[in-house]
C-alpha cells in the first residue's frame, strides 16, 4: 500500500462498507415493516472472507426463550426506510429453519451449511 493511502469506511447510510459490531444488534424487518428480531453476529468465511451467515435472534421475551438461526446472507438487504435489515422469509420457514446455541462459536461442517441453504431454498455462499 503505498503511503498516504487511506481507507474510508461508509455506514449503511452513505453505502459502501460497514463494520461488522454496526451490524451486530441492527434490528431486521419484513418489508412491510413487521419487526422480526436482530442481527446477533456474523458468521464469516475464513477462506474467503465472504459473509455467509447472519445469526438472527428473534422470538422470547427480554432474551427468555429467544432462537438464534444462521439465515443465509444473500437473503438480506439493508433498507434505508427500515432502518434495518429486511428480509422475506415465511414465519413458518423461519420456525422451522436450524437453530444454534447463542454459545456455539464455530462452524465445521459443509453439511450444516448445505442444510441450512437447503431449508432457505438459496445457493451456497461456497457456489
Amino acid at each position: 500500500m503505498e503511503q498516504g493511502t487511506q481507507f474510508r469506511v461508509l455506514s449503511p447510510d452513505g453505502g459502501g462498507l460497514i463494520p461488522s459490531d454496526r451490524v451486530q444488534g441492527t434490528e431486521v424487518f419484513r418489508s412491510g415493516g413487521e419487526h422480526i428480531g436482530h442481527i446477533d453476529r456474523l458468521m464469516i468465511d475464513k477462506e474467503t472472507g465472504r459473509v455467509a451467515y447472519a445469526v438472527l435472534a428473534f422470538g422470547g421475551f427480554l432474551g427468555v426463550g429467544e432462537r438464534h438461526c444462521p439465515v443465509p446472507w444473500s437473503l438480506l438487504r439493508y433498507s434505508d426506510e427500515l432502518g434495518g435489515y429486511e428480509i422475506n422469509v415465511a414465519d413458518e420457514q423461519l420456525r422451522g429453519a436450524p437453530a444454534i446455541e447463542p454459545s456455539e462459536k464455530s462452524w465445521t461442517s459443509r453439511e450444516r451449511d448445505q442444510h441450512i441453504h437447503e431449508h432457505f431454498n438459496v445457493p451456497g455462499y461456497w457456489v
